[in-house]
């Protein structure tokens, strides 16, 4: 029987027929077919359909609001109420009701239907919920994969692996990712001991320091491992022993990454973010306590038992307990755990570097969710077309569609941030922010940000190398976080039987570079000193430490270099054979003698290379 007559009593007789030919080929035909008839229908575009305004009043259980805003969903057509509580809204249509939705600060969303023409509707706001329930337990994120495609795009996210983080948990504990653990130091003592050669070594930790305290990492590692209050300081610092939390009724017990289990063990999840309320800064600056790291500077709206409440960036969202929050659109949201200071000395400060750059002005920069979750790619109206149109092909076959088809399918979902059969609607790509949320983890987006610049010329019997390296596309230092990043410019000069030219002039990379210590480039690193034992570069940044050099590239800033290498039995450029020059720019994610210790196996990322050659005749 031929393909087109396989028909099925009481089934599909079009998907049997759709999967039987659903080959490449095939797929690509019909879906340029379907292409050409949605752009005809588009080009001849249905009547324009009556409208009409619509006017009503927005209340509480006191009375008017006044400044509420009222959207027609899903459009950019809104209003703000008067102080009286009215609105007037423009080109309802008369022939089909629109949903209206209504918010202000601090209440959940209210909504109704309306239609062109009609007077004296009403919305209804109710207060969400200002008194966090610390006993609240947090709701798994797979919960909300069932409805968000957003899920999977976190489960990429390095917020989702802050509490299992093996760079994170290796470093608390000290030990290597065998689980080789390092003798104690006796730091807490005042009087470290000084680590003996022979003995196995697996790398620093906070335990092998503070071997009965729990510090404080777990305040922005693990915020959901404890029901202890947010502002309960003692507690999410980890400031007393063991012995002396178990002595007194009063003082709490400390927060340990370790008991991070359940839900706890997702570290930064959808309930968590979706629950911060605001962020408090520090009265004397615009950044946080330096006491108060992670969820201490965080005001938390957590629900009693029974209630929910839900907060984001999307203003009319017709479901109840969700409100909008404007801190989410800022990059105050991300400061409490991106700003880290130990005693007096700045530890990492993201946020800090962000405000003192260019990107803060509110006019014309970008905040750190522009970057890190950007809007979903914006398709022209005939691509989202053929987005659509294979999504639906790839629905009806039953089938995964054939690679970059496949693609194309699979970005349709970035229309909804709720499935559409869940009752997700159809929104501009503006309204949807990714959540894979690119970062050190990312090597095209380290790449997106970094650029570098070489030329090369003769003088009498020197090779001059000059290399510009360019922060273009970060909005705060490159490389910014943990300390333990760095990245390495790496120049080299050989002649053409493969021989290096000595340097003569200037810089050499510094030992903690490693493999390419003293080879001609430069650093840029954060470099800090243990006070006490004088540990240079110190990884230990929980001890007491001191700040010796900041060679990181601020945003838009630029480090020049200048490297002169003598040619080859001291010639002149004239009789000189070709010199052949390679230019590095490497990230790597830690020391690598810290590396070595950990066991850690991140490979060093190439972000930029030039290579070519120089000849006489091309320099002059």
């Amino acid at each position: 029987m031929g393909r087109g007559r396989s028909f099925q009593v009481g089934g599909n007789a079009f998907a049997v027929v759709l999967r039987a030919w659903a080959r490449p080929i095939f797929l690509i035909l019909l879906l340029l077919i379907l292409f050409i008839f949605g752009t005809v229908i588009a080009v001849f575009a249905w009547p324009q359909q009556a409208t009409a305004s619509v006017s009503g009043i927005v209340t509480d259980v006191d009375g008017p609001v006044a400044g509420a805003l009222v959207r027609v969903q899903t459009t950019a057509n809104h209003t703000y109420t008067d102080e009286d509580g009215g609105f007037t809204l423009q080109g309802i249509p008369t022939a089909e009701s629109v949903t209206l939705v209504a918010w202000a600060e601090g209440y959940i969303f209210g909504w109704t239907e309306a239609i062109g023409g009609d007077e004296e509707v009403g919305i209804e706001l109710h207060p969400h919920n200002r008194v966090d329930n610390s006993v609240y337990d947090w709701e798994p994120s797979e919960n909300c994969g069932e409805c968000h495609p957003s899920y999977s795009e976190w489960q990429r996210d390095a917020h989702s692996q802050s509490a299992v983080n093996v760079r994170f948990l290796t470093m608390y504990n000290g030990t290597d990712v065998e689980g080789n653990r390092s003798r104690n130091s006796n730091y807490y003592t005042g009087l470290p001991r000084t680590r003996d050669p022979d003995d196995p070594y697996f790398g620093p930790g906070f335990k092998v320091d503070f071997p009965k305290r729990d510090g404080n990492c777990a305040a922005c590692h693990t915020p959901m491992a404890s029901k202890l209050d947010a502002d309960n300081s003692c507690g999410w610092n980890g400031c007393h022993m063991q012995e002396t939390s178990d002595a007194s009724d009063e003082l709490p017990d400390g927060v340990s990454p370790n008991e991070a289990v359940g839900v706890a063990a997702e570290g930064i999840s959808c309930d968590f973010c979706h629950k911060i309320g605001a962020v408090t800064f520090y009265t004397d600056t615009v950044l946080p306590d330096p006491a108060m790291p992670g969820i201490l500077s965080l005001t938390l709206y957590r629900p009693k038992s029974g209630e929910d409440l839900l907060m984001g960036t999307v203003d009319d969202v017709a479901r109840p307990k969700d409100s909008f929050n404007q801190l989410h659109r800022e990059s105050a949201f991300c400061a409490s755990c991106h700003y880290g200071v130990n005693d007096t000395t700045e530890i990492y400060n993201s946020y800090g570097e962000w405000l003192e750059s260019p990107y803060s002005d509110p006019d014309t920069g970008q905040t750190c969710q522009n970057c890190h979750m950007p809007e979903a790619p914006r398709l022209t109206s005939g691509m989202e077309s053929l987005v659509q149109t294979a999504a639906w092909l790839e629905k009806t076959s039953g089938r995964t569609l054939p690679a970059a088809l496949g693609k194309l399918a699979e970005r349709s979902q970035r229309s909804y941030f709720v499935y559409p059969e869940k009752g997700g609607l159809f929104r501009n790509l503006d309204q949807i922010h990714l959540h894979q949320m690119p970062g050190a983890n990312d090597e095209q987006f380290l790449r997106s940000a970094i650029s570098l610049e070489v030329a090369a010329e003769f003088e009498g019997t020197e090779l001059v190398v000059n290399t510009e390296v360019s922060n273009t596309g970060a909005g705060h230092h490159y490389p910014t976080g943990s300390p333990l990043r760095q990245v390495l410019l790496v120049v080299r000069a050989t002649d053409n039987g493969g021989e290096e030219l000595a340097l003569v002039a200037g810089e050499v990379l510094p030992e903690w570079a490693g493999d390419v210590a003293g080879l001609a480039g430069q650093g840029y690193a954060k470099i800090l000193r243990d006070t006490l034992t004088g540990e240079e570069p110190t990884f230990s940044h929980w001890r007491m430490v001191e700040l010796v050099e900041d060679s990181r590239i601020p945003a838009l800033s630029s480090r020049k270099g200048m490297f002169r290498f003598a040619l080859p039995n001291g010639e002149s450029a004239q009789g000189s054979d070709e010199i052949n020059i390679e230019v590095q720019l490497i990230y790597r994610r830690a020391f690598q003698q810290l590396q070595q210790w950990k066991g850690w196996t991140d490979p060093d990322i190439l972000l930029a290379s030039e290579a070519f050659g120089v000849a006489a005749s091309t320099a002059e």
